[in-house]
């Protein structure tokens, strides 16, 4: 009943600003599964190449480091490109961005399928990551619009779950598929799945102003709130990717796990990822002010206890589970809160919060290289904890005030 009268309240107001009402029930939901497979297809081509690191490397006759390097340049060109390209597209139709996004996805996954050099294969990754820097911005505000505001949370919450799915299902489904049939068809699979998101997306999302779609600004705007969360939000991914980064030499080195067990600890962090969105993402609409501070006391927790206790085999797992646990929900909710604090338009403060962590994930690689000659593997992750601790501070500090 509560939905029903939101919607009529909601179809009222639109008709007297002009604006198409929100769509049948049938047509938002298979939006959202269209959106939630984008979400999945793009942070699987993002990590593809991890899975495929050998294969590429012998198939294009390049080092290991270079072929590396697609994953570092396709962070950095999310990093920098997320904001100026939402500002740039701020007046563009959302349907509009988001068919223009997946099909730079599918042309740039079939260049990079059929490239023969290096370059060519970097040249089309580039082009997937400047589609994914602006994707992450526009299919929040759009995917909750399609929704009563007591459950955007939920809304929110499958786009991070569909994401989720990237590293428990579609890299290492990939990776399998790569050593079964060579490097090219993963890297081409996302061309298919994002030309369905296209399709449906073109098909059953309305077109309207961006501005005056029903999430386009957030309900309780919040300049030093949104500035809070943007701080939070890079400290815990410097923190959590300067210790994530050299989880394999820590889980051997210090854990003492044989190398066969590493590669299913790596499943249990990926199978703790996906449970802790899914969790937050259906507790979300209840708690929506708890949410963050929680999720990055965990993320404190899990990797302050890998440094203390890393070393008994017991206690290892337990805190890698939890900073797995930790680590998807703390992006998660940072979104979330951009939703509901953006000073100004939502999808430009999603954009601010993506390209904060995305370069908080380099800042935290960085870091973990130069602690690791100074204070061993162990040191990354008291850097890495200290720092989520700290983030865990000024979001308790912000608050306060």
């Amino acid at each position: 009943m509560g939905g029903a009268t939101e919607q009529a309240r909601w179809t009222r107001a639109a008709r007297e600003r002009g604006v198409a009402a929100r769509p049948a029930a049938w047509r938002r939901w298979a939006v959202l599964a269209a959106l939630m497979l984008a979400a999945f297809t793009f942070n699987t081509a993002e990590s593809l190449p991890i899975g495929l690191l050998e294969l590429i490397s012998e198939g294009l006759g390049v080092s290991l480091s270079a072929v590396g390097l697609l994953v570092t340049g396709y962070g950095v060109t999310v990093a920098v490109a997320s904001l100026p390209l939402a500002h740039a597209l701020r007046s563009v139709p959302r349907r509009h961005v988001l068919t223009g996004l997946l099909a730079a996805l599918v042309v740039s996954s079939l260049v990079a399928a059929l490239a023969t050099s290096y370059w060519l294969l970097l040249a089309a990754r580039l082009l997937t990551a400047l589609a994914q820097a602006l994707f992450w911005a526009v299919a929040g505000p759009v995917a909750v619009g399609l929704f009563a505001p007591e459950v955007r949370g939920r809304a929110a919450g499958a786009l991070s779950v569909a994401g989720s799915l990237a590293l428990v299902l579609g890299v290492p489904a990939g990776t399998w598929l790569g050593g079964q049939s060579g490097w090219q068809l993963p890297i081409a699979l996302p061309a298919v799945l994002g030309l369905v998101s296209l399709v449906t997306i073109a098909v059953l999302l309305p077109v309207s102003r961006p501005d005056e779609a029903p999430a386009a600004y957030a309900p309780r705007p919040d300049a030093r709130r949104f500035g809070t969360v943007l701080t939070a939000g890079f400290l815990s991914a410097t923190g959590a990717f300067a210790g994530y980064t050299y989880l394999v030499s820590f889980l051997g080195v210090v854990s003492g796990f044989p190398p066969s067990t590493v590669s299913t600890l790596f499943a249990a962090f990926g199978a703790a990822c996906l449970a802790g969105v899914s969790i937050t993402a259906a507790l979300l609409d209840r708690f929506p002010h708890t949410a963050l501070p929680t999720a990055v006391a965990t993320q404190a927790v899990g990797m302050l206890g890998l440094y203390a206790a890393g070393d008994h085999p017991g206690a290892a797992v337990l805190c890698l589970v939890l900073t797995g646990g930790a680590l998807g929900p703390v992006f998660m909710t940072a979104q979330n809160a951009m939703l509901h604090c953006a000073p100004g338009r939502t999808d430009l403060a999603l954009a601010a919060n993506s390209g904060c962590y995305n370069a908080g994930i380099a800042a935290g690689a960085a870091l973990g290289g130069l602690v690791l000659p100074l204070a061993g593997v162990r040191g990354t992750f008291l850097a890495g904890g200290l720092l989520t601790a700290a983030a865990c501070a000024v979001l308790l500090g912000g608050r306060r005030r």
